[in-house]
């Protein structure tokens, strides 16, 4: 969030904001997939330790460099990713070393629960955090440009601590050979690579109704007020965390798939509904009702794709199945707000809710009985 305020302050135009944004996605996106390609000539251990100081590095250099071409390189080659989505370096690791942890996929689904609940309320401080720069200028007697170089310099630093961290991951004794060392995709590739398109699918409709998407529609369509917006969102954003501490309990009792695809269809139902709704706090109701229901597949699909893949492919796995959901995400913000910028208030809404549902009932045709591994 910090970064185009950071980079307009440095004095590039809105262009330069752009190309630096596209390169971090790219090449966040590139180093995602290389990992998941090479990752398993290294030791998992290694490669956090390499992620961790690759991530100290990224924020020291875009605290010290202020030309175009420098930062156009560290954005490329750095950790930095320009939405809070999926493509992280770090992703495929941490997804590999926590579905490891489990023996069964119901504990692979309880792990990524709170790990993804983790995520999202980390997400959330570091979003309040955005303000203390401007906080911070006017009483330590900075320029704008100088404090928001400080919260890089702080992104350096968690950098550092994360490393500590990962440093106290236990080393594999000498000797041995684990019978699930990392490789690549091997026998899992075919629905690795059907997961990951039709992954593509449901995140290209749900970058139709991005949060700042949602916040325009009440806007124009109802007049509510920005404040008002901000604090729907609050509300909104904590049912979507709770609901993923449901979806272990959920997926218990009805399976992995099934949890995925049939909270889905009534959260899209009512994103539907809430575009054709005639009042305000009708459509804000079908929409909280959404949050509370459309986030129980974080978990519960990261905990199925571990699950549906060998031990050994599971770094490879992550990474081919998270890439291009990112990338598809990233192309459908600009096909809202022509639909916006036309008048089709409705439409955004509409068409992410029906490409979901479709999304939804071929993933169920295509994947149920799909053998899980584990279990």
């Amino acid at each position: 969030m910090l970064l185009p305020a950071y980079l307009l302050a440095l004095g590039h135009d809105g262009l330069a904001v752009g190309v630096l944004g596209t390169a971090t996605l790219l090449g966040s996106a590139l180093a995602t997939l290389a990992v998941g390609t090479w990752g398993h000539h290294a030791a998992p251990r290694t490669l956090l330790l390499g992620a961790a100081l690759l991530m100290a590095a990224t924020g020291a250099a875009f605290a010290g460099f202020s030309a175009f071409a420098p930062l156009l390189v560290v954005a490329f080659l750095g950790t930095l990713n320009p939405g809070s989505g999926d493509v992280s370096v770090f992703l495929p690791l941490e997804h590999t070393r926590l579905a490891g942890l489990a023996r069964t996929s119901t504990e692979r689904t309880t792990l990524f629960a709170r790990y993804s609940l983790a995520g999202s309320l980390s997400a959330a401080f570091g979003a309040l955090a955005v303000g203390a720069p401007a906080w911070l200028a006017p009483r330590a007697g900075w320029a704008m440009v100088d404090a928001l170089r400080a919260m890089f310099v702080l992104y350096c630093a968690i950098g550092c601590v994360i490393w500590a961290l990962y440093r106290r991951l236990p080393l594999p004794a000498a000797g041995t050979a684990p019978s699930a060392a990392p490789t690549p995709l091997g026998p899992s590739r075919g629905v690795v690579i059907k997961l990951a398109a039709l992954f593509s699918l449901d995140s290209f409709a749900g970058g139709l109704v991005l949060n700042s998407l949602v916040s325009l529609w009440l806007m124009q369509r109802f007049g509510l007020t920005l404040a008002a917006a901000g604090a729907f969102f609050f509300w909104s954003g904590l049912l979507s965390a709770a609901s993923q501490l449901v979806a272990p309990w959920l997926a218990r009792r009805i399976g992995l798939l099934n949890t995925m695809v049939f909270t889905h269809i009534p959260a899209n139902l009512c994103l539907i509904a809430a575009a054709l709704a005639p009042t305000l706090p009708l459509a804000l109701g079908l929409l909280l009702v959404r949050s509370l229901l459309s986030q129980m597949d974080v978990p519960t699909r990261t905990a199925y794709v571990m699950s549906v893949v060998t031990p050994a492919e599971r770094a490879a796995a992550a990474s081919f199945t998270t890439v291009p959901r990112s990338l598809a995400s990233a192309a459908s913000p600009a096909l809202a707000g022509a639909l916006f910028a036309a008048g089709w208030l409705a439409t955004p809404l509409l068409l992410c809710g029906l490409l979901k549902i479709g999304y939804d009932l071929t993933l169920w045709r295509a994947c149920r009985g799909h053998p899980l591994q584990g279990d």
